[in-house]
């Protein structure tokens, strides 16, 4: 019990051994294959479905409500406090543009472009990169790379911009809602079962241990039928 009072809710006491991030997909309904026929909406709308309520919390005048703007290309550092409310940075859906649901409500399910996102689990104190952006590309994991054809990143080149880190924890960082990159699957070999690697790049991050699939990567397979 005494220990118990000498530890911090707010954040861990030891954190020189932090681990690189794992990272998750949305949509995420029936483990990690993403299949779908274009001609059939009931196929595809659990998907939007969704990807429409992941999104909800970042609507843009939510975000505009409860978090601030901030200065892009660096970190957010925040003093004072640990037990001080933190300020969050304003994440917009718009900001996924043809991933954002907003021109297309179907974030191109219904013409087997589809867009998924990806985002990398909160680790308290984290800062990404070492001080460069951490960079998102896909490939085919095994199998013909030409079943692969194209895929667009949004925002921007596909980075997690270093000013929505460090996060501060749930007790503190209330309103905090985590980047996110979108991946647009605007060519993808049909009628095809097409495995896909997401890797997250940078300086600090491990992408390559076999015996973690999720830590700095994902493997999910994509199936887009006529």
């Amino acid at each position: 019990y005494v220990m118990l009072l000498t530890l911090s809710p707010y954040t861990p006491t030891y954190r020189d051994r932090v681990s690189p991030p794992g990272v998750m997909i949305r949509p995420y309904l029936n483990g990690f294959t993403i299949a779908f026929n274009v001609s059939k909406p009931s196929t595809w709308q659990p998907y939007v479905d969704s990807m429409h309520h992941f999104l909800a919390a970042y609507d843009d005048k939510v975000q505009e409500e409860k978090n601030i703007e901030c200065i892009s290309g660096q970190y957010f550092i925040q003093g004072g406090n640990e037990s001080e409310e933190k300020k969050a940075c304003q994440f917009k859906r718009s900001l996924l543009r043809n991933c954002s649901g907003i021109e297309d409500p179907t974030f191109g399910y219904s013409k087997g472009q589809p867009c998924i996102l990806l985002k990398m689990n909160r680790i308290i104190g984290y800062r990404p990169g070492a001080g460069v952006p951490v960079r998102v590309d896909c490939k085919v994991q095994k199998g013909n790379e030409s079943d692969l054809r194209a895929v667009d990143f949004y925002p921007g080149n596909g980075t997690f911009d270093l000013m929505y880190y460090p996060y501060y924890g749930k007790f503190t960082h209330v309103n905090y809602t985590s980047p996110l990159v979108a991946m647009h699957f605007t060519d993808v070999k049909r009628n095809y079962l097409v495995p896909i690697q997401c890797s997250l790049n940078g300086k600090g991050i491990i992408n390559d241990l076999n015996s973690d699939r999720f830590l700095g990567r994902i493997i999910f397979t994509l199936s887009i039928g006529k």
